[in-house]
């Protein structure tokens, strides 16, 4: 069943518009976290969910083309280079010896 390009055209415009809001939403995330693991938490709400909408959103804009080949191979590419991009992050981050602030440490902050 072929949907109506106005139909595909509207649920592609939809994905772009959620995509774009998880990508803002993970860049304030980023600016406002208090260290580094936070800091990459923020990162991976924006590049998971939000590249995966955007990407979503222009291949429906594509159609069925070589154009959606292109973006479905690079959103494999960020699905694999993200998570092992934020382990060697983390794991720097540990052998530096950052530790994560924890709960206990904020609430010991803002008390004294």
């Amino acid at each position: 069943m072929i949907l109506p390009p106005m139909i595909i055209d509207g649920l592609s415009w939809v994905l772009l518009i959620a995509g774009s809001f998880f990508s803002i939403v993970g860049a304030i995330g980023m600016l406002r976290m208090p260290d580094v693991f936070t800091r990459m938490h923020a990162a991976s709400v924006t590049e998971t969910l939000g590249v995966a909408l955007i990407l979503l959103g222009l291949m429906l804009q594509s159609g069925l083309s070589l154009v959606s080949a292109k973006l479905l191979m690079l959103g494999v590419l960020i699905f694999i280079a993200g998570p092992t991009a934020t382990h060697a992050i983390a794991h720097a981050a540990i052998l530096r010896g950052l530790k994560p602030i924890l709960k206990s440490d904020l609430s010991e902050k803002n008390s004294s």
